[in-house]
């Protein structure tokens, strides 16, 4: 029952006072009620009507902050420490008692500020990507305010602490940008660590899902020690509200508790890292030779480079036969001329019918497979080769972008048609319900590309390769499910992936550093070895560690052009004395960047790999874990679930 005011006795009349009306007149109307005659809880019900979401420019200060730090924390300046504190600012939002108005405008803004900064090497593909580099920027800038509601839904409703319900929100926020809309798995937070290879080593376990919640955890750590008075002096609490601000403040037990936890997580998972490392007794594999030409896209397409593009690439390969490279990988779609690969029960009428513009004679050359059986018998080597392969069958036409495996006294001996496509750069997703998207790729035609089926293993001699193209490498449950897939029937995995490349469209710039970044993770969570052939870089071999290792050979066919001629023209195969500006090491050794956008071999035996991995056998149960604790606070949101601490009153208001 509310408790009420004492109402005093009414005072006798004065004398010679109106007295009352009499029974049956008119009844005056009721005389407005003071603040005396209002019971305590209407007065709080009113106060709490007047109550009103405290405007601040605060949360945009904040968003933009943490956009420019975690930029920061990336490529190209790749200050990863800054990724610890990076969040910082956008997790004071998450604490702070009620939401400000326009707080999640604002941060949207400041997530697709950190986006557009962060990918603005899209744009440089082609002029049609800028369309495309706004959009994804837009769907990527979304997480942060998704973030940021749900992680409040948790701490304000259920009470549950900022140190778990950050991380467990975050990573599952990562996890979904995984599968939504084919995927986007770059700009992962654990990506910013890559320098600190101990710490990545528990990849193996749970994915690279586990260096993110590790890194946001020590965020919220760091949140969790703001004091109160620095939410007033950011103006992120109404002047009036001392004792719910005072709730900001922690007692000191439980920054103990949130600091020990922390630095104890930090620190047993750079023990496992360290044991785990110790376990590796890398064994020499094949000695493979990656061949890296520098063609930017632009080039690629034209026909009058055609020639040119194969003639270096011939040359190159014969560079890394001189080094005894018994499998030479070229980049993807490096081999510029289509590749028919037609079923031969198909009679010349339904070949005529497979597309109106490939004629009887396109199908039946052959002279693209006889060029590359040929350069493997002359180079005694496998090869792996990426080019455009125009299939014909009972089922029609289709175009692959797939890797070819030829073996010296075989020939053809293998084909991997890529399975992971680029929304908009080779195919483009509702074509046929809005014909227009097809102008939003450079894709030839707008035709793009058709998916393959399934995973191929390419044998050469006692070593199984799997092959990925493009940035197959940077999908984490497509490259763990293609090494669980191969295991032979022994139970034993695939001995390296093969990774070919072509990141031309990017001329020299982060993404090529993001990509190699990216890609190192998944030999963490396999544990097994990569090679990668990249077109204009950049091209390494990556150990079961992550560790991105120097080759045996680095070969600077550049500066080889330059040399001096014999007999009126150079031969870059002819042994000589390296110039003195030939670049040795994939590195700059001022800069210590890699080298980019220049023709090059690498030679080197692959580090065989015996350890096993976890994550390939259990797959991504942390994350689904977390998803499924973000998907729960959707539904709180949605449903109303649980009640949020006591609004913040402004009596003055």
């Amino acid at each position: 029952m509310p408790t009420t005011l004492m109402e005093p006795a009414p005072a006798p009349p004065a004398s010679g006072a109106t007295p009352p009306p009499a029974s049956g007149s008119a009844i005056p109307s009721r005389p407005k009620r003071s603040d005396a005659d209002i019971s305590v809880a209407e007065i709080i019900s009113r106060a709490r009507a007047r109550v009103v979401a405290p405007v601040s420019k605060t949360p945009w200060l904040l968003s933009t902050v943490s956009a420019v730090a975690l930029w920061a924390s990336f490529t190209p300046l790749d200050f990863g420490p800054l990724a610890w504190v990076a969040l910082v600012p956008v997790l004071l939002l998450v604490r702070m008692p009620q939401a400000t108005r326009k707080m999640y405008l604002a941060l949207a803004v400041g997530g697709w500020l950190f986006s557009l900064m962060t990918l603005q090497w899209m744009r440089l593909g082609d002029p049609a990507m800028y369309f495309a580099w706004a959009a994804l920027a837009f769907y990527v800038g979304l997480y942060f305010p998704v973030f940021v509601g749900l992680a409040r839904i948790a701490v304000h409703r259920l009470h549950v602490p900022l140190l778990v319900s950050a991380p467990l929100v975050w990573v599952g926020l990562e996890y979904a940008r995984a599968y939504i809309m084919t995927g986007f798995a770059w700009y992962y937070l654990g990506h910013t660590q890559h320098h600190w290879i101990n710490l990545l080593q528990v990849s193996d376990l749970v994915g690279a899902y586990g260096v993110s919640f590790l890194v946001m955890m020590g965020n919220a750590c760091v949140a969790e020690l703001i004091p109160a008075s620095a939410f007033e002096k950011l103006k992120l609490v109404p002047q009036s509200t001392a004792e719910e601000t005072a709730r900001l403040d922690r007692p000191f037990g439980a920054h103990a508790i949130a600091v020990g936890a922390t630095v104890l997580s930090l620190v047993a998972v750079l023990a496992y890292g360290s044991v785990r490392r110790s376990q590796a007794d890398f064994q020499p594999g094949p000695r493979i030779g990656l061949v890296q030409g520098n063609f930017p896209s632009s080039l690629k397409h034209e026909e009058n480079q055609l020639g040119r593009i194969w003639q270096t690439h011939r040359s190159l390969t014969g560079l890394a036969t001189r080094q005894q490279a018994e499998l030479i990988v070229w980049p993807e779609t490096m081999f510029r001329w289509p590749y028919p690969a037609l079923d031969p029960t198909l009679s010349e009428e339904q070949i005529k019918a497979l597309h109106q513009d490939l004629s009887l004679e396109f199908w039946k050359d052959t002279q693209a497979e006889k060029s590359l059986r040929d350069m493997s018998e002359a180079s005694r080597a496998a090869l792996v080769i990426g080019a455009d392969v125009f299939a014909g069958d009972q089922e029609g036409m289709r175009v692959y972008n797939s890797a070819l495996f030829f073996e010296p006294g075989q020939g053809l001996a293998g084909r991997y048609d890529k399975l992971h496509r680029v929304p908009f750069g080779e195919y483009v997703p509702m074509r046929e319900l809005f014909p227009f998207l097809a102008t939003l790729t450079p894709a030839a035609g707008g035709m793009g590309l058709s998916a393959g089926e399934h995973v191929h293993v390419f044998q050469h001699k006692d070593h199984r390769l799997v092959p990925l193209i493009c940035f197959e490498d940077t999908v984490p449950q497509l490259v763990r499910a293609a090494v669980k897939a191969t295991r032979d029937e022994n139970g034993k995995e695939i001995d390296c992936l093969v990774n070919l490349t072509n990141d031309g469209w990017f001329h020299g710039s982060s993404e090529l550093d993001q990509h190699l970044i990216t890609a190192s993770f998944r030999c963490i969570e396999t544990r097994v070895p990569m090679v990668r052939a990249v077109n204009t870089g950049i091209s390494a071999f990556i150990d079961g560690d992550g560790v991105i290792r120097e080759p045996n050979l680095f070969l600077d066919f550049d500066a080889m052009m330059k040399q001096p001629v014999d007999n009126g023209r150079a031969d870059p195969t002819r042994p000589v004395a390296t110039p003195v500006d030939a670049r040795t090491s994939m590195r700059d050794p001022k800069t210590g960047r890699y080298h980019k956008e220049l023709n090059a071999v690498l030679v080197s035996e692959v580090p065989l790999d015996g350890r096993t991995s976890l994550y390939v056998r259990w797959g991504d149960w942390f994350a689904g874990l977390c998803l499924l604790f973000t998907f729960g606070m959707l539904v709180v949101g949605l449903a109303g679930i649980g009640k949020p601490r006591t609004p913040v009153l402004d009596l003055a208001a």
